[in-house]
């Protein structure tokens, strides 16, 4: 049976490909709009897969909780879920699942990751309650979506093992369907100015940024190179029904070791209010990395047990802190 984090994310993969695949397609005059639309889409539902897996699936880590208005016309003291107009559990937004990795649980996500969907989300509400016509616009988005793609690929690798390596993720470039050597800027209107200059404007701070993995936007040069018949990538496909099987369980890995050192420290900081991150926190960590109930080594190359590896945990690790020191009340 699958976790709530990885049917979350399986969600979150349909959305990027259907946003793929509509922004393929040949003829599709509603292109920039709903790719935006349905990739900033898959953004939040990684981001609450993310929040589940560290949080041990509880499907209460993505509602939103409030104090009520008593009587007296103060605050309660005690939170309460927060419910919709069908008066279903409100869930957290984009932003706030963004906040509670990196402040809750101190998951370290490049700054790119939320520039980039911040001005992809500029692009989707003014999709929405405007209109987005004009081909400076429609060429920024393919710059914008293009990025966006490569830091979603390198985000579910890292938090989930290789559960896209079946899926080919790229934007077609707009070059190959029409001529877009030559684009009159004077066709924007106020509100799509306003998104250009917003994006500029942002953009101007990562112009000096060396090579990253995680980037705002990349622009896409395309090239027609003949090239000959033989120089693909050579494979070889075998029948020998004694060939070894190789099974890819990475992401079961993941589900059950989702906390790395940097998350571990962070909830033990907010979970114990004695809590240093001294010698004798390295101890006890250290004496507790060869069972596998709460440690897994991951190897940085599984085909060479030499590279090193980078071990992560099992949330249950806390019942063996709680020994040591004192919760917070």
């Amino acid at each position: 049976m699958k976790s709530r984090a990885r049917t979350m994310l399986d969600k979150s993969i349909a959305a990027m490909l259907s946003a793929i695949e509509i922004y393929n397609k040949p003829d599709f005059n509603y292109r920039a709009e709903t790719f935006s639309v349905l990739c900033i889409n898959s953004w939040e539902l990684l981001f609450k897969a993310k929040v589940l897996q560290l949080a041990r699936n509880q499907v209460t880590s993505l509602y939103v909780w409030e104090h009520r208005q008593l009587k007296t016309g103060k605050k309660s003291k005690k939170r309460y879920i927060k419910t919709n107009r069908a008066g279903n559990p409100m869930s957290v937004s984009l932003f706030e699942a963004h906040r509670i990795i990196i402040e809750d649980y101190g998951v370290k996500v490049n700054k790119a990751v939320k520039t980039n969907i911040a001005a992809l989300t500029e692009i989707r509400d003014n999709s929405i309650h405007f209109i987005n016509d004009d081909l400076t616009l429609a060429i920024k988005v393919q710059e914008i979506g293009t990025a966006s793609l490569q830091n979603y690929l390198h985000l579910v690798q890292e938090w989930f093992g290789p559960v896209l390596d079946k899926y080919n993720f790229y934007l077609m470039p707009m070059a190959f369907f029409r001529g877009f050597d030559s684009v009159n800027g004077e066709t924007l209107n106020a509100s799509e100015k306003k998104i250009l200059e917003y994006i500029d404007s942002i953009e101007k701070e990562y112009d000096d940024e060396s090579l990253s993995d995680y980037n705002l936007s990349l622009r896409i040069d395309v090239n027609f190179k003949k090239v000959k018949s033989g120089s693909g990538v050579p494979i070889q496909i075998t029948n020998d029904a004694k060939a070894p099987v190789v099974r890819l369980a990475e992401e079961e890995i993941m589900d059950k070791y989702p906390w790395d050192y940097d998350v571990l420290t962070t909830r033990l900081k907010k979970r114990y209010s004695d809590f240093k991150a001294n010698a004798d926190y390295h101890r006890i960590r250290k004496s507790h990395e060869d069972n596998e109930k709460y440690c897994h080594k991951r190897l940085y190359n599984p085909s060479n047990p030499d590279s090193g590896s980078k071990v992560f945990f099992n949330p249950n690790i806390l019942k063996e802190f709680d020994k040591h020191y004192t919760k917070k009340s």
